[in-house]
């Protein structure tokens, strides 16, 4: 996948949505191998960029979700509270409440409030918030 995004922006530098999809995939990867260093910082880029490429969409949701899940492994819990907390109106607005994607963001944010270590009971009844208009 360093070969296929080296070679997208060497061949097809003009072409940013390929590029950004490109770095997508190499951030799962190395996600998927424990590299999450390096994914978090590729999908922070992508993210931040994303939004300017495709504007508001699925895509740039999807980005959002991916950077997300890698902030959760890291155990990036402030980090990730209000970087969900930020998105998940605005995926409600642009998919619907009850779209896949929000749903997928509402169970991330849930599971963080969860998981976190420093949780406050406050954290908890936004976790009961979120599972109770989450149907999975």
């Amino acid at each position: 996948l360093e070969a296929n995004l080296a070679l997208n922006r060497r061949y097809w530098s003009h072409d940013e949505r390929g590029i950004l999809n490109a770095q997508d995939s190499l951030g799962s990867c190395l996600a998927a191998v424990g590299r999450d260093d390096e994914a978090i910082a590729l999908r922070r880029e992508v993210f931040a960029r994303s939004e300017t490429v495709w504007g508001v969409s699925e895509q740039s949701i999807v980005t959002g979700l991916n950077l997300s899940i890698s902030l959760m492994r890291q155990g990036l819990w402030n980090e990730i509270k209000s970087f969900l907390r930020d998105q998940l109106p605005v995926a409600r607005q642009t998919l619907g409440a009850d779209a896949d994607l929000t749903l997928k963001l509402q169970k991330v944010l849930a599971g963080a409030l969860c998981d976190d270590p420093d949780h406050t009971r406050t954290d908890l009844r936004g976790t009961r918030r979120c599972v109770d208009t989450t149907h999975f």
